[in-house]
């Protein structure tokens, strides 16, 4: 007589509360990564073109330019800033606002530019990814630091005080624990020539790739009123398919 086979146990259900525990295991850890190793940041200005564009959201590697921890350093990926890398900062002249730059001078480096080039070390620099989209000359900004700064050229009244102190001959001298960071796009760039060096302290971190990017008008950040948020917001979900600049999906930064 042929041998009945039982039916294999059903899996017990997950219980209310492991199921909350694990929703809650899960918020933790999302929340973790949000708070300590990326965070979300949107391209608000055209200063890194053609590279970033206006509307580019990007994901912030937050640890990689971090202190050291002892308790996670093994097995988080610690870097120190090189010359070119693209970094996120508190900005040194305007206290709570988020600037993203291409690292140009790191300590010790001697700059300065002539008609626009970049010459670090004596040395003039070969950046294929610049932009020069006013074509417009200014003495200040193409020649700096050769050319005296004045407040008719945009630049800080702080740092029109200190520059004088980092020239060296015909150079500007990285001091330790700062960096020297210029935008892209050269000719529209407000970047350490009209504010100053970049505080190691101040650097959030590297951006890694564009996880979505739309169209946005240029001025869009400044429109900071609630109803001129809600009505972006409004334009967004319903443009939000035809105005997505979808070929930028998951763009490596470099």
């Amino acid at each position: 007589m042929a041998k009945k086979v039982s039916k294999q146990e059903e899996k017990p259900r997950e219980t209310t509360v492991e199921f909350l525990a694990s929703l809650a295991a899960v918020l933790v850890t999302g929340l973790f990564i949000i708070t300590f190793v990326v965070q979300a940041f949107e391209i608000p200005s055209s200063s890194m073109e053609n590279t970033l564009l206006i509307g580019d959201h990007v994901f912030v590697n937050r640890v990689q330019f971090a202190p050291r921890s002892n308790w996670v350093g093994p097995l988080l990926p610690y870097g120190q800033i090189h010359h070119g890398d693209i970094v996120v900062f508190l900005s040194p002249a305007q206290p709570g606002l988020y600037i993203v730059k291409r690292i140009i001078g790191i300590p010790g480096d001697r700059i300065h530019l002539r008609d626009g080039a970049v010459y670090r070390n004596g040395e003039k620099l070969d950046e294929p990814y610049v932009i020069h989209s006013s074509g417009e000359y200014n003495p200040y900004r193409d020649n700096f630091p050769a050319v005296p700064p004045s407040d008719f050229n945009n630049v800080s009244a702080a740092w029109q005080l200190t520059l004088p102190q980092h020239i060296q001959g015909d150079d500007l001298v990285i001091p330790p624990d700062n960096y020297f960071g210029m935008g892209d796009n050269r000719d529209v760039s407000l970047d350490s020539r009209f504010w100053g060096f970049i505080p190691k302290e101040n650097v959030i971190g590297r951006p890694m790739f564009v996880y979505w990017s739309f169209e946005t008008p240029p001025n869009q950040y400044q429109h900071t009123a609630v109803s001129e948020r809600l009505g972006f917001l409004a334009h967004v979900v319903i443009h939000f398919f035809d105005e997505t600049r979808w070929r930028r999906t998951l763009r490596i930064v470099r």
